[in-house]
């Protein structure tokens, strides 16, 4: 898969599994408190993926490395993953906690107001958005707008709606920090040692706050299973490897069908009922996703 390809694919796929997930957080809220549910999906993730970073090193030649390539290996590795685990950590439950006051769908679209947060935040390191990436940005906010305000304009936030918008800004800082240590860290390593660094800090946080539910945890199987395994597991290391040769403003831009494909989940799963507002926004999101893969036209210089 080339480069291309693969920044395109990989984040349809992540936004799939994402947005299908946000039926499973809304059962899982309905019967675990989100540091709980949290910290087992977050384990379920790093125990299989430490499965398959086994058998990548054991294929990759990894032991060709000096001890002090290994080292700094380690130092990398540890720094970002606590990092981006921490990020994490913090990101899902405040989306967790939103997740069991709306609905799935209206979730999963306040959830992807990172791809305005992404190219605003770049913008202070310096890095270049194109005019047809601000251009799809416009259109999503405008997506957004349809979704979150009333025909009269007037906001129709509730207080889990407030920790969803919290959650967007927590995952641009995870996105980011990803941009960052992908350079020099494999990316399904990072991925395994983040979601063990976030299930560390969640557990203590769910003992502390939450006590052990063990019967609600058991109850809650399937959800957390289904969380764990695809939406953590599968979709944040995906999320990941596009990261690592790919634009994080574009990739961000993608990752954001989330929201579409939570809305048809919800009412595909949940029945819950979109409004033709609604529908609008569904419809604006798309096509600024559509928007930001067109070429950019290149100047009389850049051909020249």
């Amino acid at each position: 898969m080339n480069r291309k390809t693969k920044q395109i694919v990989l984040p349809l796929l992540t936004a799939l599994i994402w947005g299908s997930a946000f039926v499973a957080q809304k059962g899982g809220a309905e019967v675990l408190d989100a540091f709980s549910f949290n910290w087992t999906r977050s384990l379920v993730a790093a125990l299989g993926l430490l499965v398959l970073v086994r058998v990548l090193n054991r294929r990759s030649g990894t032991g060709e490395k000096t001890e002090t390539e290994r080292r700094a290996d380690r130092r990398g590795l540890l720094r970002g993953g606590l990092v981006v685990g921490t990020l994490l950590a913090l990101s899902s439950t405040l989306q967790q906690y939103g997740v069991g006051l709306t609905t799935a769908g209206k979730a999963g679209f306040l959830t992807a107001l990172y791809i305005v947060l992404v190219p605003l935040a770049g913008l202070l390191f310096g890095k270049r958005v194109r005019l047809l990436v601000w251009c799809g940005v416009g259109v999503a906010v405008a997506g957004l707008y349809f979704l979150s305000f009333a025909a009269d304009g007037a906001p129709v936030f509730n207080r889990g709606d407030v920790f969803v918008v919290l959650c967007a800004f927590g995952y641009t800082a995870h996105i980011l920090s990803i941009d960052h240590y992908t350079k020099t860290i494999d990316g399904v390593t990072l991925s395994c040692v983040q979601f063990f660094v976030a299930a560390a800090e969640l557990f203590v946080a769910a003992l502390f706050l939450e006590g052990l539910p063990l019967a609600a945890i058991r109850e809650c199987l399937p959800y957390i299973l289904y969380a764990g395994v695809f939406s953590s597991g599968v979709g944040y290391t995906l999320q990941i490897i596009a990261q690592k040769d790919g634009d994080p403003t574009v990739v961000s831009l993608l990752l954001s069908l989330e929201a579409f494909f939570a809305v048809v989940s919800g009412a595909l799963l949940l029945h819950e009922r979109l409004t033709a507002r609604e529908y609008l926004g569904c419809a604006l999101m798309l096509c600024a996703v559509v928007l930001v893969q067109l070429p950019e036209k290149k100047s009389k210089a850049e051909l020249t």
